[in-house]
């Protein structure tokens, strides 16, 4: 208050005590500028020293027009209001600021914590400022200063009006104590206002934002790291807490500057020097990382949970307030529910442990803000949560964020209460109880009341979220005309991609992307809905990029294929609703479909196998472009560049050139070219490639010369179909008892092709067509194809003289074929035979199986792992003989819960028991080198199941291992095969292969195909005669072949032993 207005103040109050009685309210209404409740502090003021001097009438005079001013103005009574200020005042000078003093005296006098009381602390301030000598003056600002600390931070209350009373106590404080005479302590003001306006809820909060860096910036003209590096460090951690926030400039930017504060702050904050304030800056460098966009989102996330944990182990050995500690759980919380690595549903059960724990201490009624905020997490993890039945987790949400908007109000917390607003309206939309357009309806309200709040002026990414969702509604939306509604969604999406842009938040570009994409697709607008989603493709894409090849993340790569896979069908979807009308389009459709599948295995062949697959001056290009690039990324990842968005940008032209130098040669990956790679096809090639959507399964047949599409009248009944057929065959086949699902198969598979509609697909491939390739996708990689039955009485694999074998993509192809290039020798084998071990069933018959391969080899260059001696070790040193052929004849499995566990299983060894001497998907993708290997053989159960539960196109198992390490042709199979079958299978599938070396390409599937058909046709009458060849009776007489012996005799006793599928269908050939 200046000193002008004091006086005016002053020389009114004489007036009013001068004046005839009745006069009053005419003077008051002549000086209505001089009414507001400084003049209502200053006549309390006037009466208490009126009261102490003895003149009591005046002073209840005076108090009397104070309250009816009071009343007019909305105040509290003012009396008691400024009796409670310099209670609470006194309160913090005798205990040096103690919150367990002070806290209570403010719980009991909510009410007198009002728009007002600011004004009146400052009048009250002010008016003593000049009646005090300097040293009493500073003692005062002293305690205002410990005041505005504890009323900053007071948890009850309304946090607005709370942070107000302490910015002007704050701002007082830097009256008394100013930069000329007072430095440290004027510097100790700047830094407290800077803390105080980051927290503000009153004003712009890009402006506040902007106000606290102003504040913290001035604190360290002060605060040097030289002179106060404490301090220094509590500006730097403050400066990060802006920054993180911060709405100006680039988000990208401003949170890698928020992350190089807290690095800084914690050069001098240590764990054994200051484990607080570490524990401090380690909690918000979590949540830095946590909101981090540049860098790995997956690797962000571990960085954010490395912090949080850290401040948490802290938190609990050192003596912290309980409240400190709940905050960094409700923190390991939010990144729990956003991990991207490890299991999700162990994740959001990790998430919602760390938000109970945090609500002991965060009551409602002690933390009432705080308990807001768990209540909003809560609804977020349990409308995440998989553990539970789905609609009840949403009524646990929607119950959540209800609860949270007792306390967020638009008054008190409008930010949080748009938060809340948006999700519960996200709740809304997926609610499974009650009907669905009342829910929508709720969804719309729930938005739009956001939208209040979240303007794209003061919270623009907020404002594009919530459009984001809003328009996903109204794509949705059954209420109204479907026209208007698609409309309203387009229109949604466009204004969100205003402020979602591609440079500056690339996921949120893309998801908009998507979802317009989705409308126009509904409003058959396709080439716009094309347009969105190849938008959206070279979007995710580039993220892709982010990863550091060879950081030991690929796992990531999966996790990011399985969130954008939706996308991908989509574009495959609108290709070919245009292809309609432009054939062209169909091979659009293919090239998304390829560019989708075995996404993370071709870029892994393509490091991996540099050298073989280009020539040497282009591998020593991209070996440059490949470390410049890993460079770069390097730096935004760890945030050490200078120029962040420069970099990012340049960082995009390397890798389009490298792109464009690797198409040259090879164009799979984002290069894949649909018309390229069918000109590598021979004449007399056909390939059926399926890919599955959401509304159903396409089926395209391709040729050298010709690409066609399958035109099925009901698509949806026959996806229905197909997932119920998938579901009964996997429930048989996962059943103990076998007999089931051996009896079973066929007539099964006489569904499938009926489902598939195979013999319409065989009417469009041309009868000079003997060679065919079978590109499934998805969980059909888990299904025999070649063994479904025509019309005829034959099976497929019938039909094509020259075999009938499997891809996992088209690009797949194009790498076997440069590998085969090269590798025209088939002499040397390693083979791998009967791995024993406590927990290993022998294995009967693999003596004369093995035998009977080995003479089709050079004896001098073929080596057997047998028995004990098949141990992982004694595999890897043998693999340096650059084997042309390796042949397991051991157990294998497939773990249909984590895939990357499947393993075939290898003889125990020194520090390797049991499980421990697995070899698994890990350990091939680590340790094996197949450079010169032609053809992976596994004479094992379950080697050629895939991932059945993924929901992205990527191809996991231990084919896509082998496939990985080198091998052109892998030889599989679908389940666990009778041993006695095996045998005869191993032994004539390589009498057949070593007739049609050296080896092309089609080699294996024909010796395959030709190995099914006598396998199925052997009659009871040859297979005794086999059996009583010199050979077998040799091995038959072993005590441990007791069981083949058995097996082999009843077998001899029926007409066809094995012409049922089970016994010859599992077996597939894989690559070329």
């Amino acid at each position: 208050m200046n000193e002008e207005r004091q006086n005016a103040y002053q020389n009114l109050i004489d007036r009013l005590l001068r004046c005839a009685s009745g006069e009053e309210s005419q003077i008051l209404k002549a000086n209505l500028d001089l009414v507001d409740v400084g003049l209502v502090a200053e006549i309390v003021k006037v009466a208490e020293d009126l009261e102490e001097r003895g003149d009591r009438n005046t002073a209840d005079f005076l108090i009397d027009i104070a309250r009816e001013l009071a009343e007019a103005l909305g105040l509290s009574s003012p009396s008691s209001q400024l009796t409670f200020l310099s209670q609470v005042l006194q309160a913090t000078q005798d205990s040096d600021g103690n919150r367990q003093v002070v806290y209570p005296l403010l719980q009991s006098n909510l009410d007198k914590l009002d728009d007002n009381f600011a004004e009146l602390l400052r009048s009250w301030a002010t008016a003593r400022m000049s009646e005090v000598e300097p040293g009493q003056a500073q003692f005062i600002a002293a305690v205002i200063g410990n005041f505005s600390n504890l009323i900053r931070e007071f948890p009850q209350g309304k946090r607005a009006i709370n942070l107000e009373i302490s910015i002007t106590g704050y701002k007082f404080v830097a009256t008394v104590f100013t930069c000329e005479a007072f430095p440290q302590e004027w510097a100790t003001s700047q830094n407290n206002l800077g803390t105080a306006y980051f927290d503000r809820i009153r004003g712009k909060k890009t402006e506040n934002l902007e106000v606290a860096i102003s504040y913290y910036k001035a604190a360290l003209q002060e605060y040097t790291r030289e002179a106060f590096p404490q301090e220094w460090a509590t500006i730097q951690n403050g400066l990060g807490n802006v920054y993180v926030k911060r709405i100006e400039g680039k988000r990208v930017d401003n949170l890698e500057t928020g992350i190089r504060y807290y690095q800084a702050a914690l050069e001098i904050r240590t764990p054994s020097d200051s484990p607080q304030q570490w524990a401090t800056t380690q909690h918000n460098l979590g949540t830095a990382y946590r909101n981090r966009i540049r860098g790995e989102r997956a690797e962000n996330l571990e960085e954010a949970i490395r912090c949080y944990n850290g401040a948490l182990e802290v938190r609990i050995r050192q003596v912290f307030p309980q409240h400190y500690r709940a905050e960094t759980q409700i923190n390991l919380g939010v990144a729990y529910s956003e991990r991207i690595r490890e299991k999700r549903a162990e994740n959001l059960e990790e998430a919602i442990g760390c938000y109970d724990a945090a609500l002991e201490v965060l009551t409602y009624e002690a933390f009432p803000e705080r308990w807001a905020t768990l209540q909003n997490n809560l609804g977020t993890v349990y409308y995440d949560r998989i553990e539970g039945e789905r609609a009840e987790n949403l009524e646990s949400a929607i119950g959540y964020y209800k609860a949270a908007l007792q306390v967020r109000t638009p008054q008190d917390f409008p930010e949080e209460w748009g938060d809340t607003q948006n999700n519960l309206g996200i709740s809304y939309h997926n609610r499974i109880h009650g009907e669905r357009s009342e829910n929508m309806e709720a969804a719309i309200h729930c938005y739009l009341a956001a939208l209040r709040v979240r303007t794209r002026k003061d919270l623009p990414e907020q404002w594009g979220d919530t459009l984001n969702n809003l328009g996903n509604v109204y794509k949705n939306r059954t209420w109204g005309k479907p026209t208007k509604n698609l409309k309203v969604a387009i229109g949604c999406f466009l204004s969100a991609l205003v402020v979602r842009k591609r440079e500056t938040y690339p996921q949120d570009f893309a998801i908009t992307q998507f979802n317009l994409g989705l409308a126009y697709q509904k409003s058959q607008q396709f080439p716009k809905a094309y347009k969105a989603l190849d938008a959206a493709i070279e979007t995710v894409e580039s993220l892709r990029d982010e990863i550091i090849s060879g950081s030991g993340i690929e796992a990531d790569k999966k996790k990011l294929a399985e969130k954008w896979n939706n996308l991908y069908r989509g574009i495959v979807k609108v290709s070919i609703e245009l292809a309609k009308d432009e054939p062209r389009y169909y091979q659009q459709a293919i090239k998304y479909a390829e560019r989708s599948k075995t996404r993370n295995l071709v870029e892994l062949i393509l490091n991996r196998d540099l050298k073989t697959i280009f020539p040497p001056d282009v591998v020593t290009q991209l070996e440059q472009l490949r470390d410049e690039i890993a460079s770069g990324q390097y730096q935004l990842q760890t945030a050490t560049a200078d120029n962040p968005t420069a970099l990012a940008q340049y960082l995009q032209q390397l890798r389009q050139q490298r792109n464009e130098l690797q198409d040259r040669y090879l164009p799979i990956g984002y290069g894949f070219k649909f018309d390229q790679f069918q000109a590598t096809l021979d004449d007399h090639t056909a390939i059926i490639q399926w890919y599955i959507t959401s509304a159903g399964f396409e089926t395209f047949i391709i040729t050298r010369h010709s690409l066609q599409k399958l035109i099925l009248s009901t698509p949806s009944d026959d996806m229905n179909a197909l997932i119920e057929w998938a579901n009964e065959y996997l429930d048989a086949y996962g059943r103990k008892i076998k007999s089931q699902f051996i009896n079973s198969l066929a007539s099964r598979l006489s569904c499938l092709a009926e489902i598939l509609h195979l013999e319409d697909i065989l009417k469009l491939v041309s009868e000079t067509c003997d060679r065919l390739i079978l590109i499934p996708h998805r969980y059909l990689h888990l299904f025999p194809l070649h063994a479904m039955p025509l019309a005829n009485g034959d099976f497929l694999c019938d039909r094509f003289p020259n075999g009938v074998g499997y891809a996992p993509s088209c690009q797949m192809l194009q790498l076997a074929h440069k590998r085969e290039q090269h590798r025209n020798d088939f002499s040397h084998l390693l083979a791998i035979q009967n791995p024993t071990r406590t927990d290993l069933s022998v294995l009967t018959g693999t003596e004369i199986q093995l035998e009977k391969i080995c003479q089709h080899f050079d004896s001098d260059h073929s080596i057997v792992l047998r028995e004990k001696e098949a141990t992982e070790a004694a595999l890897i040193t043998e693999l340096v003989r650059f084997p042309h052929c390796l042949h397991f004849c051991c157990h294998g499995f497939f773990d249909f819960g984590s895939p990357l566990k499947s393993a075939l299983r290898l003889a125990e060894s020194e520090g390797k028991l049991c499980a421990d001497a697995d070899l698994t998907l890990g350990k091939i993708f680590e340790k094996l080198n197949l450079d010169q290997c032609r053809l992976v053989t596994f004479s094992a159960c379950q080697t050629g199941i895939t991932d059945p539960t993924s929901i992205s196109d990527e191809y996991v198992g231990l084919i896509s291992a082998f496939l990985y390490a080198g091998s052109p042709s892998v030889v599989s199979t679908l389940w666990s095969v009778e041993q006695t079958a095996t045998n005869l299978f191993m032994i004539e599938f390589y009498n057949n292969l070593k007739q049609l070396v050296p080896l092309k390409p089609g080699s294996v599937a024909i010796s395959l195909n030709k190995t099914q058909k006598w396998l199925r046709t052997l009659t009871g009458e040859e297979l005794r005669k086999i059996v009583e060849s010199p050979e077998f009776q040799r091995h038959l007489d072993d005590e441990n072949n007791k069981l083949f012996k058995e097996s082999l005799d009843r077998a001899k006793l029926k007409p066809y032993p094995f012409e049922k599928p089970y016994y010859w269908a599992a077996f597939v050939a894989t690559g070329l």
